[in-house]
């Protein structure tokens, strides 16, 4: 999963990028205990956590029943006493059974106790399509807990930003649901592996990144649709449009003012996810952009994603997901104006 390249720099995947943030912030704190379901000796279903257990013993990376709620009941309550609990959770679709505690106690336990009371847990959510998996097992939820107060959400979409983001999560005193891009856990870069005390600097605080500078049109995408939105922009570049990508790796605060900075300069903007459209982030981002950047804006904000039923089945998933043509037709309509 990894080849050693330059001093401090391997090329690793993005799955073996969390694993070696996992293992960076156990090294560095030892109040970091892992939870989840066939994350010990097995490494969890995608090998996340491969080799954890065997190296910091079952009492710190703890095999768990198949109990979602249990799992992060429990991680609210070591929070309190004063740990940092990293829970995973093995699909998407198996989060609902966790979601009353998420949305009722974990959300809102700092606020309850007017601030005396702080829960730094994780929850890593393996999500999003492309694998040809069965129901339930390539949901976008995000949405659902980016509504909800007092959660942090956000979402790795190269294997650097996996390794420090993941950090930045666990030293968060705020609770934080971290979606990791189940379909780019094998994709490869760089990724320097002595820079990680630096990611202490701001614990949490996961801004947006220009993936690629462009000037004709904005792409606003995040976790699994950032490649996507990357692969358009080189498409489009062979047909002379110039297309800025936005990697928002946030979802819940959203970095507006990086995308307002942007389509100041381009004058349009594209919203891609794989979740739905409808309620989904780039609603809120439309509604936010058109507010603050009225007059700049020369097209109507245009957002690519999902459709508004329940995930199909794999044979039809190439279908629902946001591809290189939706993506490309959807610049080409704010392009027209």
């Amino acid at each position: 999963m990894s080849e050693q390249t330059t001093s401090g720099t391997q090329r690793i995947t993005l799955g073996k990028a969390i694993n070696l943030g996992l293992r960076r912030a156990m090294e560095r704190d030892p109040k970091v205990l892992l939870m989840g379901e066939d994350i010990g000796p097995l490494g969890g279903v995608f090998r996340v956590t491969d080799g954890l257990q065997k190296d910091f013993g079952s009492d710190r990376v703890v095999d768990t029943p198949l109990a979602e709620s249990g799992i992060v009941g429990t991680a609210i309550g070591l929070a309190l006493a004063g740990y940092r609990p990293v829970c995973e959770i093995q699909f998407d679709g198996f989060i609902f059974p966790a979601y009353d505690q998420i949305t009722t106690q974990l959300a809102k336990m700092h606020y309850r106790s007017r601030g005396k009371a702080q829960v730094p847990v994780v929850i890593r959510v393996p999500y999003g399509g492309g694998i040809g998996a069965v129901e339930h097992h390539s949901e976008s939820p995000e949405a659902l807990f980016a509504h909800t107060a007092g959660l942090r959400v956000i979402t790795p979409a190269t294997p650097a930003d996996a390794f420090t983001m993941i950090q930045q999560a666990i030293a968060s005193p705020d609770p934080v649901l971290f979606f990791e891009p189940k379909a780019r856990y094998w994709d490869k870069a760089d990724v320097d592996v002595t820079a990680a005390d630096q990611v202490l600097d701001t614990p949490g605080d996961v801004r947006a990144v220009v993936a690629r500078a462009g000037t004709d049109v904005t792409v606003a995408a995040y976790g699994p649709s950032v490649t996507t939105a990357l692969r358009a922009a080189t498409a489009a570049e062979s047909e002379g449009t110039s297309i800025e990508v936005i990697d928002l790796r946030s979802i819940s605060p959203i970095d507006i003012p990086a995308v307002a900075e942007s389509v100041r300069k381009t004058g349009r903007l594209v919203v891609v996810h794989e979740a739905p459209t409808f309620l989904g982030a780039g609603a809120e981002i439309a509604a936010r952009i058109s507010e603050e950047c009225f007059y700049h804006l020369e097209a109507p904000v245009l957002r690519v994603g999902g459709f508004h039923t329940p995930y199909p089945v794999s044979k039809l998933e190439e279908e629902y997901l946001p591809n290189l043509d939706r993506v490309l037709h959807a610049v080409d309509s704010v392009l027209q104006h």
